[in-house]
């Protein structure tokens, strides 16, 4: 799967998504890999980019094929806990980097 992770400083990328039948626009935080599987961690955002709630983000399954892209539901909470683990790693090693 190589090397995808990205970080929010690299560039703000934008996706929409569909939650309980409504659109979200979400900004692209990071895309990193565990143990084979690529992540996504998407912050939701309001019309201007701002987030809605700075404290909240959505993690799924990332997968990429030929240029087509598409996220799926994290599968177990054994899963779930260990990418959770990994991107608050990666949010401490941002956040301890020098300006």
């Amino acid at each position: 799967m190589g090397n995808k992770e990205k970080t929010a400083e690299d560039n703000d990328v934008m996706v929409t998504i569909e939650l309980e039948g409504e659109d979200l626009d979400c900004e692209i935080l990071t895309i990193f890999e565990l143990d084979g599987q690529d992540y996504i961690v998407l912050m939701p955002v309001d019309e201007n980019g701002e987030p809605l709630d700075d404290t909240l983000v959505y993690i799924y399954r990332y997968f990429e094929n030929d240029g087509d892209y598409a996220i799926d539901n994290i599968q177990s909470d054994k899963e779930y806990e260990k990418v959770d683990k990994r991107f608050n790693e990666l949010l401490e090693e941002t956040n301890n980097k020098p300006s």
